[in-house]
């Protein structure tokens, strides 16, 4: 193993540890995976390691395994007071990966067999988009579909939050914008799910929901919703039924309910 004590802070190879711009790492076909299980999740959905960063503990502790699996590349070494200074904040589980991209698919390469997907329209915040492919992941939604407005999936803090999920559900932006993209899933066959509030939305447990063979449950960022044009352009306007007077659940919380009431896999 090629391990390196890191003595200089400032070493052009660790600037992507360093790096406090998500733009100028995703710019650079970089992305950082954040623990031990999410290295390991990565590593089996088949993404190269550049290089990695610990603390010199986990080099024979529970990220030995990792060490050993990344053969020849640079394993970047320090004490976890130093490793802190480097990156800004204190390393909870002692391990980064700098990771290389893949090309991302076509949609109609990942939608071409799925039955149930998510979209988001314009979804920024990345905690939220973290949660919804937990969600989707655990709950068998076959995969996720973004507008190009979305925040990147692969960011820092919605790998950290996904659990490694972003690494094993197929995923990719969609090539139209809102709400020129409902075409292009109803070409596929998709029909279409605005989670939103009007009059005349349907409940997620209605049996024409659960009777479509291929659905596409569209979620829309925090505050603002989704638009209008992309509501008008669904099948359906879908809601969860409330109690006690609350209008609404936040997106991620909505979502892991709408996952769960229409997946297949696990409702039925």
């Amino acid at each position: 193993m090629a391990i390196i004590e890191i003595t200089d802070l400032s070493a052009e190879e660790l600037r992507p540890y360093a790096c406090t711009s998500e733009l100028e790492l995703l710019r650079s076909g970089i992305f950082i995976a954040e623990s031990p299980k999410v290295i390991r999740t990565a590593l089996d959905s088949g993404y190269e390691p550049v290089s990695l960063l610990m603390e010199k503990k986990y080099l024979s502790g529970q990220a030995a395994d990792i060490a050993e699996r990344c053969g020849g590349i640079p394993i970047y070494t320090a004490s976890s007071q130093l490793l802190t200074e480097l990156t800004g904040y204190k390393l909870t589980q002692g391990v980064l990966c700098a990771m290389g991209r893949k090309k991302l698919p076509a949609p109609a390469d990942i939608l071409a067999g799925a039955d149930r997907i998510a979209v988001l329209e314009d979804v920024m915040n990345q905690t939220n988009i973290g949660a919804i492919f937990r969600s989707a992941a655990a709950l068998g939604f076959d995969a996720i579909v973004l507008t190009s407005a979305c925040s990147d999936p692969f960011f820092r803090r919605t790998v950290r939050v996904s659990m490694g999920t972003v690494f094993q559900l197929p995923w990719t932006y969609l090539s139209r914008g809102a709400p020129d993209y409902i075409g292009e899933l109803k070409a596929m066959g998709f029909a279409c799910a605005a989670m939103a509030l009007r009059k005349d939305t349907v409940r997620i447990d209605d049996v024409k929901l659960r009777s479509e063979e291929k659905l596409a449950v569209i979620l829309g960022t925090e505050g603002t919703g989704l638009k209008e044009a992309t509501i008008d352009r669904c099948d359906y306007t879908i809601k969860i039924p409330m109690a006690h007077g609350v209008d609404s659940l936040n997106v991620a919380a909505a979502s892991a309910v709408a996952f769960w009431q229409l997946s297949k896999n696990i409702s039925e």
